[in-house]
């Protein structure tokens, strides 16, 4: 009997809501394969020329051409680095002559651990100053500390997170020489990087989670729930807090997005042996495969992270998997 996705939909919606998600991540992840494979092309230079250098002799120039595949036609290039996807092959740095897979897995982890530890960060710092600033400020009272905490938010917010990453080591390391400026030889190497992250990002997820606040503060259910003069742990943990998870959790989705993105540039001014740092040196070296690869698990990142927050939405609202129905 064949099964189809409103069948489906109707016996197990939340199934259903999985099965669409994983399409379309599925259908985006072979759009950016097949867009990065051509824009790589359009690079100006010759990668092979640029890895082995301007005095490398012609014989020895195209040897390595034919031997990367870099010689045939662009449509073939494409079909072997597909068929070579298939089997967890995504060839071969021209630069280092190393397979991409081998150091994706050197440097994965690494941008993984930043991109996780500033998310933890903003998350744990702005549900307590969104919630706490909502409370102080509820009714129109203490207008000055509310504007101020808006205020203050508003610009960290706009403060990119390079030029906030090259203020914390001015700071931090060239001013008080608290915390290195650069590497990654250790746990002190992680703060300046980690904070330059998640400082934008909690500060979004902090005014979210006051605006979230401040409506649930004046939903008519809590209204009640306050006359009953229940004290301030279950009014505001009970009653209060599970009504802006679903929201708050939509904002994360696209904070841990932003993060891993944003992970290039801080890496790169702290020159920190990530993904980032790679995608620019294989860009400015013409490395395509090296660049394919990177590209590809980038995507795959915002892709996971996306999908994770839409199963969990799911999970904490099952309406959201049956309205998008």
């Amino acid at each position: 009997m064949t099964v189809t996705l409103g069948s489906l939909h109707r016996a197990s919606p939340r199934a259903a809501f999985v099965l669409r998600r994983l399409a379309r991540a599925g259908a985006t992840i072979a759009v950016v394969l097949v867009a990065t494979f051509f824009l790589v092309q359009l690079v100006p230079g010759d990668p092979v020329r640029a890895a082995l250098g301007p005095t490398a002799p012609p014989e020895t120039v195209e040897a390595l051409r034919t031997q990367l595949g870099l010689d045939l036609p662009i449509g073939e290039q494409l079909t072997r680095y597909l068929g070579g996807l298939v089997t967890g092959d995504l060839g071969v740095s021209v630069t280092s002559q190393r397979p991409v897979t081998a150091i994706l897995a050197e440097r994965l982890p690494t941008t993984l651990l930043l991109a996780v530890a500033s998310f933890l960060l903003a998350a744990v710092g702005a549900f307590p100053i969104g919630v706490a600033t909502a409370v102080s400020t509820y009714g129109g009272r203490r207008r000055p500390l509310d504007l101020a905490v808006s205020g203050v938010l508003g610009v960290l917010v706009a403060v990119p997170n390079f030029l906030l990453a090259v203020l914390l080591i001015a700071v931090f390391s060239v001013g008080m020489g608290a915390l290195p400026p650069a590497g990654w030889s250790g746990p002190a190497n992680a703060v300046l990087p980690v904070v330059a992250l998640a400082v934008g990002p909690l500060a979004y997820l902090a005014r979210i989670v006051h605006v979230e606040m401040l409506r649930v503060l004046a939903a008519p259910y809590l209204t009640t729930a306050r006359s009953k003069r229940l004290p301030p742990r279950l009014l505001y943990v009970r009653h209060a807090l599970p009504n802006i998870v679903t929201a708050s959790l939509t904002a994360g989705g696209v904070v841990l997005t932003g993060l891993v993105a944003g992970t290039v540039l801080v890496e790169t001014v702290f020159v920190i042996p990530g993904i980032g740092t790679a995608i620019v040196s294989s860009i400015v070296t013409r490395d395509y495969p090296l660049v394919q690869g990177l590209v590809l698990v980038y995507a795959a990142l915002v892709l996971a992270a996306n999908l994770l927050i839409d199963l969990a939405l799911a999970v904490l609202d099952p309406r959201s998997a049956i309205a998008e129905g």
